[in-house]
Parts: C-alpha cells; structure tokens; sequence
C-alpha cells in the first residue's frame, strides 16, 4: 500500500481541499501519475481500473484531442506503476475506441492479473484479454461492454448503430447495417462467453421497442441500447434503451433491468430520464432520472417494484457519475459534477447516514473540452476504497490524478 509521502502537497497537479462543511479537517492530497507531451484518461466510472494489489492503474494513451476519433486513429492501452515512480508500462493498442469510454479496458473480475479492451482487427470489433504478468493474449470475435461479477461473461450493446446514433459511445470504422432500420430483430444486447468466446443474442430492439412506452414513442422513433451493468451477485443486468423520433430535440430513456439470460424484463424507470446509475445491491439500483416526488434528483430504485426514494437530499443537487466506494458497507458514494460557471469539476464524497458531504478538489476543464470530447472526472475506487483516479485537463491536457481518502472513508 502507498504510504502518504508519495502524494503531492504543493503545485497546480496536487490541488487541496478540506472536507466540506467542517472545520477539522485532514488535509487531501491530489496526485498526476501521467505526464505529456502524450495525453491519458482512462474513460468510464464503473470499470476496474486498479490491480488487486494497488500497484498498476490501467490508462488509454493518445497524441490529440478535440476532434472525433477516425477509422485510423489508433490508441496506446496500458498501465502506470505506481510503485516504480508511475511508470508507463505499455501493454497493446486499439482502433476501436472513444473519448467518453475509451475502449473498455478494465481488469477482469476474479483474475490476479488479466485485463481486456476492445479493439477493430480485419473489419471486426473484438475483445484482446491479456495476462499483464505471463503477457499471454487471446482475442474474442465479439467486443465487451461489461463484465460479470466472477468473470465468466461479457455483455455488449452494437457498437456499430452507438456510433451513429450516440456519437462519443460508439466506435467509428464499421458502419451499422441495420442504420436505416428503426427497431432491428437481429442486433440489440449480446451475452460473450469469456471462454469460448461464443456469443448470443439475449435482447433486440424490436423486442425492446415492442414494449408499450406510455406516452408513446415519437414517428420514426430510432432505437438503440447503452450503459449495460451487471448487479453484483451476477444474477440480472441493467441497460438503458434510447430513441430518437421525429420532432425529438434530444433522445429518450427507459432504464431497464433483466435476469443474466435476458429474460424477465423489467421497466425500472418508465419516465424517459435516466441517466448515471450503479447497483448498490443486487435488489437495489442508484441512479439520477426524474420522479414526479422530486424532480431531477439522484434516487435508490427496489428492483422489479415502484419503490423509490431519495438519496442524497440536497449535497447531490446535479447529475454526476456516481458509485458506491467498496468496503464501506455502502456509507459513502463517489461522485464528481460537470463544468461549474467557473469551469470547475468538483468530485465528492458523500456519506448516506449522516447527509454529509466532502470535496476533493475543483478541477478546471477549459470550455474547449465540451461535447463529444469533454473530458469527464469519472472517479473510479480502488478496489480496497482508499483510493480514487480521476481524469481532468487542468494540468496540460488530461491526464489522470490520484487521490488518497483513507482519511475520510476509514
């Protein structure tokens, strides 16, 4: 475990902050593990990014920003090595990638030291699953969204029809077949197993679009699935299920969850404003969407029921990516916001009992990093809670920071 002397205190790349709304205080410290002239993030909030030991952290590695990624743009993958003055350790590339979610690399659940990304090789998105320590590698023909709990399953959504209808989700250099289709019967949801790598087709738009949306869905709606998330025992998964129709000025959303097989579908939030959610349990999803009761607001749904309540009160008041830290018997939540008026992104602790929240820093994003290829914080937990990367272009470019909250969270 890292001692607290390999954290900054000083300089624009180890920002401090005190915890919100108290006056004892321990001091937080920020740390930048990649340097340029190169840029590295890692993307998406709900993945793991550190090793089980705390020793690598995974990151995406590219040469520019502020444009749409193309057919031939390539990315580095690999990890930094916190033990060995944040080395960058390269471990293979991808040409199947974006900015909001890089390529999926994460390490695979139940491994010591495997990890996996998406990558385009011979006109077919696929999945590379590298053992970091032997450097054995095989490849999937299917890429991978997200992973079960024990490891042995990969869901995905079409990545193909994401880059059309989603720009920033999907991956560019393979058109959709299926673009000038509405609702398809042969794409939607697949479930890879790890071992074999032989696929399935759990769910497909047109079964999803089959199901009545109250108000109706728009003329011409186009159909498509995104964020897809295993609950923690494995046993159902969630996805959200978007269109666009004419005369909309912005998608719509159902948020959905399913058993592990695709069947037993159930719409946990009918009322087409999902957005950032997480398990807590396997019965319980958190997640911010609107409810008459409150608004916009953050929200612990039951599964399979109407059972809704608040969370957060008034320290969650805006959208955010948002997670529970492990180990903390769900207490404390992970959280970050957008781009303040002043251009900060602040990423946040919140503790659930005692409704109180901690800043762990303001971050500036330049307002040229907006849209597609905005650079998000995404705070993702070590695996043992007591560390937190981020991404954030404050300090040439992004780049990713490593926050220590023993202090907070023990």
């Amino acid at each position: 475990m890292l001692s607290r002397r390999h954290f900054l205190t000083t300089s624009s790349a180890a920002l401090l902050t005190r915890l919100h709304g108290q006056d004892s205080a321990p001091e937080i410290t920020v740390r930048q593990i990649t340097q340029g002239p190169r840029f590295h993030w890692f993307a998406y909030y709900d993945k793991l990014q550190f090793s089980p030991d705390n020793r690598y952290v995974l990151g995406n590695e590219v040469d520019f920003e502020h444009r749409s990624p193309t057919a031939d743009d390539v990315i580095r993958v690999g990890m930094v090595d916190l033990q060995d003055g944040d080395k960058w350790i390269e471990l293979g590339e991808s040409r199947a990638w974006n900015w909001q979610q890089g390529c999926m690399l994460q390490w695979v659940p139940n491994t010591e030291s495997t990890v996996m990304w998406n990558d385009r090789v011979d006109g077919q998105h696929v999945c590379h699953l590298l053992d970091v320590k032997t450097q054995k590698k095989r490849t999937l023909p299917h890429p991978i969204y997200n992973l079960s709990p024990d490891g042995a399953w990969g869901i995905a959504p079409d990545f193909r029809r994401l880059n059309d209808t989603r720009p920033g989700y999907g991956y560019a250099g393979i058109p959709d077949p299926n673009k000038d289709v509405l609702a398809p019967d042969n794409a939607g949801i697949w479930k890879i197993n790890i071992e074999t790598g032989k696929q399935e087709l759990l769910i497909t738009f047109a079964q999803a679009a089959a199901i009545p949306y109250e108000p109706g869905f728009s003329k011409n709606a186009k159909h498509w699935f995104n964020h897809l998330l295993f609950s923690p025992d494995g046993s159902r998964f969630i996805f959200l299920h978007r269109w666009k129709g004419e005369g909309d000025k912005t998608f719509n959303t159902r948020l959905f969850t399913a058993a592990a097989d695709g069947t037993d579908l159930y719409v946990l939030d009918p009322l087409g404003k999902t957005s950032h959610f997480v398990w807590r349990d396997p019965q319980h999803v958190f997640a911010w969407a609107y409810h008459p009761s409150h608004g916009d607001r953050f929200y612990l749904y039951q599964d399979k029921t109407r059972e809704v309540s608040v969370v957060g009160k008034d320290k969650m008041p805006v959208n955010g990516h948002n997670t529970y830290v492990p180990g903390t018997q769900n207490e404390w939540v992970l959280n970050d916001c957008y781009p303040n008026k002043q251009r900060m992104q602040i990423p946040y602790l919140y503790h659930v009992p005692t409704d109180r929240r901690v800043d762990l820093g303001q971050f500036y994003s330049p307002a040229f990093y907006t849209g597609e290829w905005r650079c998000d914080t995404h705070p993702r937990s070590s695996r043992d809670g007591k560390l937190v990367c981020i991404d954030s272009p404050h300090n040439h470019g992004r780049q990713m920071h490593l926050i220590d909250i023993r202090a907070i969270v023990s």
